[in-house]
């Protein structure tokens, strides 16, 4: 495993900011992983979700910052969980060794081979405990796990940001809800309302078949290549850290969920507040992949990053986190606020009551 070179803040980030895991099923094959920071008296929290090839830490920038201003964040995955004992040295993301005396890191974290060994005979599987999306193979699967998951942190309501997968998936949850929604609004990174766009809906039934290398393969094959700043060449390399920490499983359902034949319901979500953030440089999203989403959100507010390829969020974060400062900012003052109102000045309140009365006035009108 290499040394991280995205920010010499992501050791401290994985040291300081717990990760919690919860299981919302009625079995215990699935548990959703997250990270939750800031004021826990916020009850619309911002909810990251990641990529296919991405965990909830690469959205690290993005907590550091915004719980840091005051808004309560939740970077949400879930891992594929062992039907065996769990122990706290699984808990820790450790790289399970048999060789006596020596230590391994991964990501941070650092274990004892006899720690990892004990852990194994505690009834541990021995192996790296990798952290991602539960497997599932369909997005109302998918959709009705997530609802469970906010039932269980006694969300109502909650503000969506979804790269790639993740915001289509966003997409998706939003359109499940729409009877009782669940959804305030939605920030869309680099993502798509139509899975036809792969051109492999046809093989979406067929990944659960393909070995581990194979399915890394199809995903490297849409990062970027050629010459790149330092930056972009470290979130590149940072993903791909990321992506070899998943298993095959979990590769598979989640390219399953990607490719799968699926589009967003437009009418069904039309009310949700959208930002649409995406980049003019070289990524996997096609020309024709964001015309179709401007025309499906015609209302929606456009974040463009001239530079910052499939992994913004990470070689590009001061501009994603203002971007997502600036989509927020609408819901200050009201319940729905992901941030302390302490943080907020006086002025800035009065700022926002007033517009929010000129919109209500318009939409009266």
């Amino acid at each position: 495993m290499g040394e991280i070179k995205v920010s010499p803040d992501y050791n401290w980030f994985r040291s300081t900011v717990p990760l919690k895991k919860i299981i919302v099923d009625d079995d215990d094959s699935k548990v959703w992983s997250l990270y939750d920071a800031g004021p826990r008296s916020i009850r619309c929290p911002l909810i990251f979700l990641p990529p296919v090839s991405g965990t909830a830490d690469v959205f690290f920038q993005q907590i550091l910052a915004l719980t840091g201003w005051g808004y309560r964040v939740i970077a949400n995955e879930a891992m594929l969980h062992f039907p065996l004992q769990t122990c706290s040295a699984v808990l820790s993301l450790v790289y399970f060794c048999a060789s006596e005396g020596e230590v391994f890191p991964l990501s941070g974290c650092r274990y004892r081979a006899e720690e990892a060994r004990d852990a194994g005979e505690a009834g541990c599987c021995p192996e790296t405990f990798n952290l991602q999306y539960p497997v599932y193979w369909d997005h109302l699967e998918f959709c009705d796990g997530f609802r469970k998951l906010l039932d269980h942190l006694q969300l109502d309501k909650v503000h969506l940001f979804g790269a790639s997968l993740g915001g289509f998936l966003a997409q998706k949850f939003a359109e499940y809800t729409h009877k009782s929604p669940r959804v305030q609004s939605l920030i869309l990174c680099n993502s798509f309302s139509d899975t036809s766009i792969f051109n492999q809906t046809w093989t979406a039934n067929s990944f659960w078949l393909m070995p581990a290398f194979m399915l890394k393969k199809i995903v490297l094959g849409n990062f970027a290549s050629g010459p790149l700043d330092p930056e972009m060449a470290d979130g590149i390399d940072f993903m791909v850290d990321r992506l070899e920490s998943l298993g095959q499983s979990e590769l598979a359902s989640r390219l399953t969920l990607n490719c799968q034949n699926s589009y967003v319901e437009p009418h069904k979500i039309r009310d949700i507040p959208v930002t649409i953030m995406d980049v003019f440089d070289q990524s996997a999203l096609s020309t024709e992949a964001k015309e179709d989403m401007y025309k499906l959100y015609p209302n929606a507010r456009r974040a463009h990053l001239k530079t910052g390829g499939n992994f913004p969020y990470l070689c590009r974060s001061a501009e994603v986190n203002l971007y997502i400062q600036i989509h927020l900012l609408q819901f200050h003052g009201t319940r729905y606020a992901a941030i302390d109102p302490s943080m907020v000045s006086a002025e800035e309140l009065e700022v926002q009551k007033i517009s929010l009365h000129t919109s209500s006035e318009q939409e009266e009108q």
